[in-house]
């Protein structure tokens, strides 16, 4: 496909070293236009090799993880242990703006390719490192996967069930939060290096990545000593002095489930939700024994859990004889603070997403079909997103990067082949 026309880093290269910790920098930083250079070992990245694939043929031209985190790349080969691969990526570095690796840190420098090595032989570059626990620390060296990461990120605990062990979302957050925030940590430098010429080295610890994704459960820790956790369709508030108040926010509907706060207190707009739907259910025989009930002397501090389980239980059993559409029509109508769990489904199928162009079709010739990819969640008048190419097969690009750009003869090309350079 074409490749991109203003958008915001066209006419800057990435050259990618990233295993699956990092590969979703690359193809963030390629949604912004940049041409990003995926560096594999001869033979192919391993991370080819990740399910799901495609019709579930495992085969490393079929990986949907692959295909994702590596869209808008072109990929070349290279062994960057042998001194002719590293003599060919330091070349690389000298065209190049951003380098993005995932090695152990230590690895980079011990091959004569880390920060301080690149930058004398391009000042601006920008090495962005994404790594588990950060190039520092005690645990700077440790090995982990997702499920382990997220863990020791604090995630696991604040999901899943009170009694039940804590649980992890089914689809990776550790390494793909560490590739955001790489993508992050690479577009500040970026502007630092636009103000002063200067590059920099981009540290970037998922676990930390991770932290900054639980949103308040450190604060409360903070405040109130109370250690966050999940618990399922409740949200638990933290009283001072006493055990944690906990309110029921998803509530089963005819059709799946909403989110739906039952509350009063000062805040005028809950007052009113609560009445509204209240009102609604009352309409229908349903939820009498709520009718007038002083929904603005609700205190969370002194409420007690009983009375607060009376109030959600009458709710639960009205919205139980409703749709999300019905509940959605009734709350926009009504201003009830409610909205709707969607799934998958819906958000695929959702008239909102289509109005955005949100899902994008991406041909993959060899496979004879065209995929549907999520898009770019940020509209910009003067830099339109467009895709700009599929996932490279394995050393796609070598042709076209090694000879038309660096000047290797086919002959040269052979040789670098057959002796496991590329």
């Amino acid at each position: 496909m074409a490749g991109q026309e203003n958008s915001l880093l066209t006419g800057y290269r990435v050259l990618d070293l990233t295993d699956e910790k990092g590969q979703l920098c690359g193809k963030l930083l390629g949604d912004l236009g940049a041409d990003v250079i995926k560096i594999e070992p001869p033979g192919g990245d391993p991370a080819r090799n990740i399910g799901p694939f495609y019709k579930g043929i495992p085969h490393p031209e079929k990986s949907l993880f692959w295909f994702y985190t590596n869209l808008h790349k072109r990929s070349i080969t290279l062994n960057l242990e042998t001194s002719d691969g590293k003599e060919i990526f330091q070349r690389l570095v000298k065209t190049a703006d951003f380098v993005v690796e995932s090695f152990e840190p230590g690895y980079m420098a011990s091959l004569g390719l880390g920060y301080a090595e690149l930058e004398k032989i391009n000042p601006r570059i920008i090495v962005t490192s994404i790594t588990p626990f950060g190039q520092t620390g005690p645990y700077a060296h440790y090995k982990t996967t997702d499920i382990v990461g997220v863990a020791m990120g604090g995630m696991v605990y604040i999901y899943g069930e009170m009694d039940r062990p804590p649980n992890r979302l089914s689809c990776p957050q550790f390494y793909f939060l560490g590739g955001l925030h790489g993508a992050t940590g690479s577009m500040v430098a970026h502007y630092y290096r636009e103000l002063t010429g200067e590059g920099q080295q981009v540290d970037v610890s998922c676990q930390q990545a991770v932290v900054l994704s639980l949103m308040i459960v450190a604060e409360i820790w903070d405040m109130l000593k109370y250690s966050y956790r999940g618990m399922g369709p409740f949200y638990a508030g933290a009283r001072p002095g006493g055990s944690p108040l906990f309110s029921q926010v998803i509530y089963p509907c005819k059709d799946g489930h909403v989110f739906l706060l039952v509350t009063g207190a000062s805040q005028a707009g809950m007052v009113s939700s609560s009445r509204a739907l209240v009102e609604m259910a009352n309409r229908e025989a349903m939820a009498l024994e709520l009718k007038d009930y002083p929904w603005q002397t609700i205190d969370a501090a002194t409420i007690s859990q009983e009375e607060l389980t009376r109030l959600t239980d009458a709710i639960a059993g009205f919205i139980k004889t409703k749709t999300k559409a019905e509940l959605s029509s009734i709350a926009l109508e009504k201003g009830i603070l409610l909205a709707p769990l969607t799934t998958v489904k819906d958000v695929v199928e959702s008239p909102q997403f289509a109005a955005r162009e949100f899902w994008q079709e991406v041909e993959h010739p060899e496979l004879g079909a065209a995929i549907k990819y999520p898009g770019y969640p940020i509209k910009m008048n003067e830099a339109p997103y467009r895709v700009q190419r599929r996932a490279p097969l394995i050393g796609e690009h070598n042709e076209e990067i090694y000879e038309k750009e660096l000047g290797f003869s086919k002959e040269q090309l052979g040789i670098l082949k057959n002796g496991g350079i590329i």
